[in-house]
């Protein structure tokens, strides 16, 4: 069998494209899933992305985690998947697309700086030493000190499988103030099961929990990742944040066949 893909990477967080418009690809083989985004025996990458024809928008996104199981939103593969539809001819230079959380509108330019409006967040709950919201995949947020030696694969494992969350678990970001309106966020993504370079929805986590903790009084957010820098901006009042903006840039790495 042979896969014709595409790769992409928005700050180092990495997926396999597959344009499924005809409907070719085998979506419940969560073993070829796993197998295409393993980084020894398939092409690599942390998820797997789907484009398909929708009737009221410009495309569907389908995403899958590494580990082959179709998961929540992502902001970074839904950036890299705005810029594999204009590559391949489905847009131009403006989107909307519809994803598992809904309804998504997108801009992008021709340095493929992709400006992906997320979803709306109404609820953010905040406890003792960390901060839980959902900003279409669900997110713990917890400020650390020495972010650069912290231990991100295992203690993102201990919270993300601990009775806080459940069988379900969440992604965990921790956290630490750079500036007034800037943080240094590394992430240990639920699917992948291991820190990535960046998450999408984890900064844009990041940057409402600290508005709504009074880290910082901005709206308009610079996150530093592992992989480089995201911006994220939005709308607050009385707690309810619209608007919501995830920026970065969104590059494409190359494309091939794979015989499986």
């Amino acid at each position: 069998m042979k896969i014709q893909f595409y790769k992409y990477q928005g700050t180092g967080n990495d997926f396999v494209m597959i344009d499924n418009r005809q409907l070719t690809f085998s979506k419940n083989d969560t073993n070829l899933i796993n197998t295409l985004c393993d980084r020894r025996f398939g092409i690599g990458a942390d998820g797997l992305i789907l484009l398909e024809n929708d009737e009221s928008t410009d495309f569907r996104m389908v995403y899958y985690n590494s580990d082959g199981n179709e998961s929540s939103m992502c902001g970074n593969g839904g950036r890299c998947l705005v810029a594999f539809a204009r590559q391949l001819g489905v847009i131009d230079n403006q989107a909307t697309f519809i994803a598992t959380d809904g309804l998504h509108h997108a801009t992008i330019d021709e340095k493929g700086i992709v400006a992906l409006q997320m979803k709306d967040v109404d609820t953010v709950e905040e406890h003792s030493n960390h901060v839980f919201l959902n900003t279409g995949s669900p997110h713990h947020v917890e400020l650390v000190d020495d972010l650069k030696i912290f231990d991100v694969k295992n203690e993102g494992a201990r919270i993300r499988y601990s009775e806080l969350y459940g069988k379900s678990g969440s992604n965990v970001n921790f956290v630490s103030q750079l500036g007034n309106d800037r943080f240094a966020v590394r992430t240990y993504e639920r699917g992948v099961e291991d820190e990535t370079l960046s998450c999408g929805t984890g900064v844009t986590a990041v940057a409402i929990a600290m508005k709504a903790t009074g880290k910082t009084d901005s709206s308009a957010i610079t996150l530093d990742v592992e992989g480089g820098q995201l911006e994220v901006s939005f709308r607050e009042k009385n707690g309810f944040y619209t608007d919501v903006f995830l920026k970065g840039p969104a590059t494409f790495v190359f494309n091939g066949e794979i015989n499986l």
